[in-house]
C-alpha cells in the first residue's frame, strides 16, 4: 500500500506548499474563489471566511459531505491556510472545536493569523492549529467526532500510519469525510517517478482497493469510495500556467461508487477542470506543470486515477 516515493519528494512538497503559504494568492484571490466554487463552496460560505483563508488548493468540499453538527470537535488533516477548519468552526459552533493540522509552518502562520481575523472582526474562540505531518496527529486518543481532510492524503508517504493516526484520534462512532485522489490501476514508472506528479496529487496515490482495505485494515468500518468524475486529462492543458486544476462540477447524484477500481458502467467523468492560476496543488516552479502536460498527452490519466470521496465510521463499540 505504501509506494516507493522519491527521497526529495517530501520536502519539495512542502517547499511548494509553503511558496503558496508565506505570499497568498495577491491579485488572484478571484481565481481562487472561482476555484473554490466549482467544488462545491458557496458564495456565502466564502464571503464567511477571513481574507486569505481560500488558497484555491481544494479538490472537494468536505464540510458539505461530513454532516457536521454544534459541539462536535473536527479535525482537518492538511488544513492550508485554514479554509475548511473555519467552516467547520462554523458548523460545530462556540460549544464545538475545530483544529487544524499541517506540515507547512508557513501555512500554519497563515491559518493562526486568519484565525484572529474572523469575519465580524473578533478571533475565532473555537479554532486551534498544530505543525505536524499527518501520520503522527498531535491529538489526544478519542479527540475527534469527524476527521476531514481535502486533496492531502494522497500526499503522506505511510498511508497505513495516517489511517491508524485517523482511527486512534476519533472517537468511537466517529466518522470521516475526505476528498482525495485514488488510483484506478499502477501507474507507468514514468508517471510514478515523476516529482511534478507527485506534486500534483497523481504519483503519491494508492490504489482505490488499497484505500479500502487500508481503513478497513486500520479498523474503520462502513467503508465508502465514490468517484466524484472529474476528468483528469485536463493537465494536457495546464503547460505554461502556475496553477493546477478547477473542476466545474456537475450534478453530484451521478457520482459512482468505485467497485472493483473501476467507475459504475454508463457513468462518464463529468468534471471539466479549466486551468487557473491556483488550482488544487498551488503554484509551482516553471516547468512543473509542462511535465504534467506531457504526461496527460502519452496517458489517459483517467484510466489511472479518480478524484474520490471517502467515508467511513470507527464504531462504537
Amino acid at each position: 500500500m505504501k509506494p516507493t516515493q522519491p527521497t526529495d519528494v517530501l520536502s519539495t512538497v512542502q517547499k511548494r506548499y509553503g511558496q503558496v503559504g508565506a505570499a497568498g494568492l495577491g491579485d488572484q484571490a478571484a481565481g481562487a474563489d472561482a476555484v473554490a466554487k466549482a467544488f462545491g463552496y458557496s458564495t456565502a460560505e466564502l464571503a464567511s471566511l477571513p481574507e486569505g483563508a481560500n488558497l484555491g488548493l481544494s479538490c472537494g468540499n468536505p464540510t458539505a459531505m461530513a454532516s457536521l453538527r454544534p459541539g462536535e470537535v473536527v479535525v482537518d488533516l492538511g488544513c492550508g491556510g485554514g479554509l475548511d477548519v473555519f467552516l467547520a468552526a462554523h458548523q460545530v459552533g462556540p460549544t464545538g472545536k475545530a483544529i487544524g493540522i499541517d506540515m507547512t509552518p508557513e501555512m500554519i502562520t497563515r491559518a493562526k493569523a486568519n484565525a484572529r481575523n474572523g469575519p465580524d472582526g473578533r478571533p475565532y474562540s473555537n479554532v486551534e492549529f498544530h505543525l505536524s505531518t499527518i501520520d503522527r496527529i498531535p491529538l489526544a486518543d478519542a479527540t475527534a467526532d469527524c476527521i476531514i481532510s481535502n486533496c492531502v492524503i494522497n500526499l503522506a508517504p505511510d498511508k497505513a500510519a495516517v489511517f491508524r493516526e485517523m482511527f486512534r484520534v476519533l472517537r468511537p462512532g466517529g466518522r470521516l469525510a475526505i476528498s482525495d485522489i485514488a488510483l484506478r490501476q499502477p501507474l507507468p514508472k514514468e508517471l510514478a517517478d515523476n516529482v511534478a506528479a507527485w506534486v500534483g496529487c497523481i504519483a503519491g496515490a494508492i490504489s482505490v482497493q488499497d484505500y479500502r482495505d487500508g481503513l478497513l485494515a486500520a479498523g474503520f468500518a462502513q467503508v465508502q469510495v465514490i468517484d466524484s468524475g472529474a476528468d483528469l486529462n485536463a493537465y494536457k492543458h495546464v503547460a505554461g500556467q502556475s496553477g493546477c486544476c478547477s473542476p466545474t462540477m456537475g450534478d453530484d447524484s451521478q457520482a459512482a461508487s468505485l467497485a472493483e477500481d473501476r467507475p459504475a458502467e454508463g457513468v462518464k467523468p463529468r468534471v471539466s477542470l479549466a486551468v487557473q492560476s491556483a488550482g488544487c496543488c498551488g503554484p509551482a516552479p516553471s516547468g512543473v506543470h509542462d511535465d504534467l502536460a506531457r504526461l496527460a498527452e502519452q496517458y489517459d490519466l483517467n484510466a489511472y486515477a479518480a478524484s474520490v470521496k471517502i467515508f467511513a465510521m470507527r464504531d462504537s463499540a
